[in-house]
């Protein structure tokens, strides 16, 4: 599975299962397809932050192939 703290790993319209910041003391995932790369650095420890097409903003746990 590619790596959810390295941006490179993360492409527009890719599927990914991300935390959204009410989930973070649950570990609860959300899916879906990544709209927008809201992290500018290339590596962030708790996942690069996106926004789905849904509009719900999170940082990427899991990366769908």
């Amino acid at each position: 599975m590619p790596d959810p703290t390295q941006r490179k790993n993360i492409r527009h319209g890719q599927r990914v299962a991300i935390v959204l910041k009410q989930d973070q003391d649950t570990g609860y995932l959300t899916d879906g397809i990544v709209r927008d790369i809201l992290t500018k650095s290339p590596t962030h420890p708790h996942g690069i932050k996106v926004r789905l097409m849904s509009g719900e903003v999170g940082r990427v746990k899991e990366i769908y192939s």
